[in-house]
Protein backbone atom coordinates (compact mmCIF):
# COMPACT_ATOMS: atom_id res chain seq x y z
CA UNK A 1 0.00 0.00 0.00
CA UNK A 2 1.65 3.16 -1.14
CA UNK A 3 2.26 5.73 2.00
CA UNK A 4 0.49 8.99 1.59
CA UNK A 5 2.27 12.00 3.48
CA UNK A 6 0.30 15.15 4.61
CA UNK A 7 -3.01 13.80 4.81
CA UNK A 8 -3.19 14.28 8.26
CA UNK A 9 -2.07 17.99 7.90
CA UNK A 10 -5.23 17.51 5.14
CA UNK A 11 -7.68 16.07 7.70
CA UNK A 12 -6.64 18.72 10.60
CA UNK A 13 -7.58 21.72 8.55
CA UNK A 14 -10.97 19.76 7.56
CA UNK A 15 -11.96 19.13 10.77
CA UNK A 16 -10.92 22.48 12.10
CA UNK A 17 -12.89 23.76 9.22
CA UNK A 18 -15.95 22.18 9.69
CA UNK A 19 -15.85 23.11 13.53
CA UNK A 20 -15.65 26.45 13.04
CA UNK A 21 -18.68 26.31 10.64
CA UNK A 22 -20.49 24.35 13.70
CA UNK A 23 -19.36 26.43 16.44
CA UNK A 24 -21.12 29.49 14.85
CA UNK A 25 -24.14 27.75 14.67
CA UNK A 26 -24.52 25.91 18.19
CA UNK A 27 -26.78 28.70 19.67
CA UNK A 28 -29.23 28.92 17.34
CA UNK A 29 -29.74 25.47 17.43
CA UNK A 30 -30.27 25.49 21.62
CA UNK A 31 -26.73 24.66 22.66
CA UNK A 32 -26.36 25.60 25.85
CA UNK A 33 -22.39 24.83 26.66
CA UNK A 34 -19.95 22.66 24.04
CA UNK A 35 -16.28 21.13 24.05
CA UNK A 36 -14.40 20.14 21.28
CA UNK A 37 -12.86 16.35 22.37
CA UNK A 38 -11.35 13.21 20.64
CA UNK A 39 -8.38 13.52 18.30
CA UNK A 40 -8.55 17.16 17.43
CA UNK A 41 -8.92 18.26 20.90
CA UNK A 42 -5.94 15.57 21.85
CA UNK A 43 -3.40 17.20 19.03
CA UNK A 44 -3.63 13.16 17.91
CA UNK A 45 -5.08 13.59 14.08
CA UNK A 46 -5.02 11.14 11.60
CA UNK A 47 -6.63 10.16 8.32
CA UNK A 48 -9.57 8.32 9.73
CA UNK A 49 -10.16 11.20 13.02
CA UNK A 50 -13.64 12.59 13.19
CA UNK A 51 -14.73 15.67 14.65
CA UNK A 52 -16.49 15.00 18.00
CA UNK A 53 -18.06 17.22 19.77
CA UNK A 54 -19.90 17.59 23.80
CA UNK A 55 -23.00 19.25 24.14
CA UNK A 56 -24.89 20.51 26.76
CA UNK A 57 -28.33 21.13 24.88
CA UNK A 58 -31.93 20.57 26.90
CA UNK A 59 -33.67 17.96 24.95
CA UNK A 60 -36.33 15.16 25.65
CA UNK A 61 -35.10 12.97 24.04
CA UNK A 62 -33.03 9.59 24.97
CA UNK A 63 -29.35 9.39 24.95
CA UNK A 64 -29.20 7.55 22.21
CA UNK A 65 -31.05 9.61 19.94
CA UNK A 66 -30.11 12.91 20.92
CA UNK A 67 -27.23 13.40 18.04
CA UNK A 68 -29.86 12.91 15.47
CA UNK A 69 -30.95 16.95 15.72
CA UNK A 70 -27.32 18.16 15.23
CA UNK A 71 -26.70 15.54 12.42
CA UNK A 72 -30.27 17.08 10.99
CA UNK A 73 -29.57 20.35 10.89
CA UNK A 74 -26.36 21.02 10.66
CA UNK A 75 -25.43 18.38 8.00
CA UNK A 76 -21.49 17.66 8.53
CA UNK A 77 -19.32 17.87 5.78
CA UNK A 78 -16.95 15.55 7.70
CA UNK A 79 -17.68 12.37 10.16
CA UNK A 80 -18.87 13.78 13.12
CA UNK A 81 -19.70 12.98 16.84
CA UNK A 82 -22.41 14.66 18.87
CA UNK A 83 -22.21 13.92 22.51
CA UNK A 84 -25.32 15.65 24.02
CA UNK A 85 -25.82 15.70 27.55
CA UNK A 86 -28.61 17.67 29.43
CA UNK A 87 -27.98 20.32 31.50
CA UNK A 88 -28.63 18.00 35.04
CA UNK A 89 -27.17 15.36 33.49
CA UNK A 90 -23.76 17.32 32.92
CA UNK A 91 -24.02 18.81 36.55
CA UNK A 92 -24.50 15.20 37.68
CA UNK A 93 -21.97 13.54 35.91
CA UNK A 94 -19.19 16.52 35.74
CA UNK A 95 -17.24 14.52 37.92
CA UNK A 96 -17.69 11.34 37.58
CA UNK A 97 -18.12 10.80 33.55
CA UNK A 98 -14.65 9.87 32.16
CA UNK A 99 -15.36 11.55 29.16
CA UNK A 100 -16.76 14.67 30.84
CA UNK A 101 -13.56 15.16 33.22
CA UNK A 102 -11.34 14.65 30.52
CA UNK A 103 -12.88 16.75 27.50
CA UNK A 104 -13.90 20.02 30.12
CA UNK A 105 -10.10 19.36 32.14
CA UNK A 106 -8.40 19.38 28.76
CA UNK A 107 -9.84 21.35 26.01
CA UNK A 108 -11.65 25.00 26.49
CA UNK A 109 -15.30 25.13 26.42
CA UNK A 110 -15.93 27.21 23.09
CA UNK A 111 -18.55 30.39 24.42
CA UNK A 112 -21.69 30.04 22.21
Amino acid sequence: MPMVFGFATHRRQQLEAEFLRIAGAMRQLGAERFWLAGDLARDNVGPESELELLVVHETEQPFHRRSDFFQTHLRPQVGTSFIVYTPDEFLELRERDPLIVEVTSTSDEVIV
